[in-house]
């Protein structure tokens, strides 16, 4: 029987080192029953991620998500979209909006490498900055395999830190536009890793919560892979002060952050599925068996669908959740 889910995961799609594919074999083989794969800013990672469940016949399901970098008093804030439709039209054209705005950014990257004397030849421009939504990270691994720095933090301290001689700030959307984005997917927003945002104070965290669950975010990342057990009781004494769904995920990003593990983080991370059932608003009755076979009464906003022995494999069932697997 599989219990436990991370509904926070990476690929090579953003900034990730597992290929959606990969990080699929690794949850199939550490019996995850659900992963969300959320990666920065694009969904190019969900369909190839899906096909490899569905085509390998696997337990494990997928579920479609997105991470959003957005920026509010002067500091990140991150926001994750969990069962959305990647497909949804408006979305993607407004997303497509927003990386436009990351390519303009990368660009000016790589001439201030250039003129620090790493330049990007066509060939590494294929190898690291294709098909991906590229992320400071990518930068970071062409310096060191390319041999300018010997590891991922040093470029980062040396070149690619706020004031360091290649970085270069991104136009951001903020936290309310981040929800806007989830809305058109038909997805369900939550704040990530809330303990994270050192540039807010309690309060001020406190406040911004309060804001984005007027406008309509349902979650918060209460079990995270960094926080202690103080920083868990605060976040859940937010997600119960705005009646918010509580959520968990590992932040898993293969080699890039070597010290979290898939699905247990830094080995203290524990994600029953019922995390994930209650975000995508099933009860108990509802859950999926090993089978896959599930029975969906989902009814949000003014919408409701009712869905019956559905498939959880890419067939029916797929296309409301983002769910892919057995």
């Amino acid at each position: 029987m599989r219990k436990y889910v991370d509904m926070h995961t990476h690929s090579t799609a953003s900034d990730g080192s597992y290929t959606p594919a990969e990080l699929v074999d690794y949850a199939e083989q550490k019996q995850a029953y659900a992963i969300v794969l959320s990666d920065h800013d694009t969904v190019a990672g969900i369909a190839p991620a899906k096909r490899r469940a569905k085509d390998c016949g696997y337990g494990v399901r997928v579920i479609s998500g997105i991470e959003f970098s957005t920026a509010w008093h002067k500091g990140d804030i991150h926001v994750l979209g969990i069962g959305i439709d990647e497909t949804a039209p408006e979305f993607l054209s407004e997303l497509h909006i927003f990386q436009e705005s990351r390519t303009r950014r990368n660009e000016k990257m790589m001439a201030r490498m250039a003129e620090c004397g790493f330049p990007v030849s066509e060939e590494a421009k294929a190898r690291y900055f294709q098909d991906s939504s590229v992320t400071r990270a990518h930068f970071a691994r062409f310096l060191m395999e390319s041999g300018a720095v010997a590891s991922v933090s040093e470029a980062f301290a040396k070149y690619l830190n706020p004031g360091c001689p290649c970085y270069v700030p991104r136009e951001k959307i903020t936290p309310f536009d981040a929800l806007e984005f989830i809305r058109l997917a038909h997805g369900h927003a939550v704040l990530a890793h809330p303990m994270l945002y050192h540039h807010l104070t309690r309060d001020e965290l406190d406040a911004l919560v309060g804001e984005m669950t007027a406008q309509g975010m349902e979650g918060i990342e209460t079990l995270y892979s960094t926080n202690t057990p103080e920083e868990e009781a605060f976040t859940k004494s937010l997600a119960e002060k705005y009646h918010l769904k509580m959520t968990g995920g590992s932040d898993f990003h293969g080699i890039v952050k070597p010290d979290i593990d898939l699905m247990t983080g830094r080995g203290n991370l524990k994600v029953e599925k019922r995390y994930l059932l209650e975000l995508l608003r099933e009860s108990a009755s509802n859950q999926t068996d090993d089978s896959g076979t599930i029975r969906k009464s989902v009814e949000r906003s003014d919408e409701k669908w009712e869905r019956s022995d559905c498939q959880v494999n890419g067939q029916t069932g797929e296309k409301m959740f983002g769910l892919s697997g057995k």
